[in-house]
């Protein structure tokens, strides 16, 4: 299995604890995917719910042609107001290891992902991610950043 990997940084004009709030909350995720990946929480959390070590997240998604697929993630790691980490138990992916780090900054909060995935089948897979799977978790990443500049503000470094 290949193994790719990427680094995505933003920086956001909010306290830290104001980033760590939104983005440790399980719900808050569906506010910054795309709706084109119908992507739906199935576990059954309530408004406040944080997440925590052990955590499962299920979720409904469709990311490629409209194709529903069950997706199940586990929080793994969590140190508070620094990073949070989630990993695939069942999906789509032969591996997903997904890293928030969370730093504050002049002005705000640096906000970094690294994503760090395997794709299933072999040369088939290879191929599929070069055609298709890079450029969808892009795009998502894109949308990502756009819809958190929208809930936020954009960061100017002061």
């Amino acid at each position: 299995m290949k193994v790719y990997r990427f680094k995505f940084e933003h920086n956001l004009p909010i306290p830290l604890a104001e980033a760590w709030d939104f983005f440790s909350s399980p719900l808050n995720l569906s506010k910054i995917t795309p709706a084109k990946m119908n992507f739906i929480i199935t576990s059954d959390f309530s408004a406040d719910t944080k997440m925590y070590p052990g955590m499962l997240i299920s979720y409904k998604v469709s990311p490629v042609f409209g194709i529903k697929l069950n997706w199940v993630t586990e929080i793994t790691h969590v140190k508070e107001h620094v990073y949070f980490v989630d990993e695939q138990r069942t999906g789509p992916y032969a591996m997903w290891h997904h890293e928030h780090h969370f730093k504050e900054i002049k002005g705000g909060v640096q906000m970094t992902d690294i994503l760090t995935y395997g794709i299933p089948y072999g040369i088939i897979g290879r191929l599929a991610n070069t055609i298709l799977v890079e450029k969808e978790i892009k795009e998502v990443f894109n949308f990502r950043e756009k819809e958190i500049n929208k809930l936020f503000g954009v960061y100017k470094e002061r």
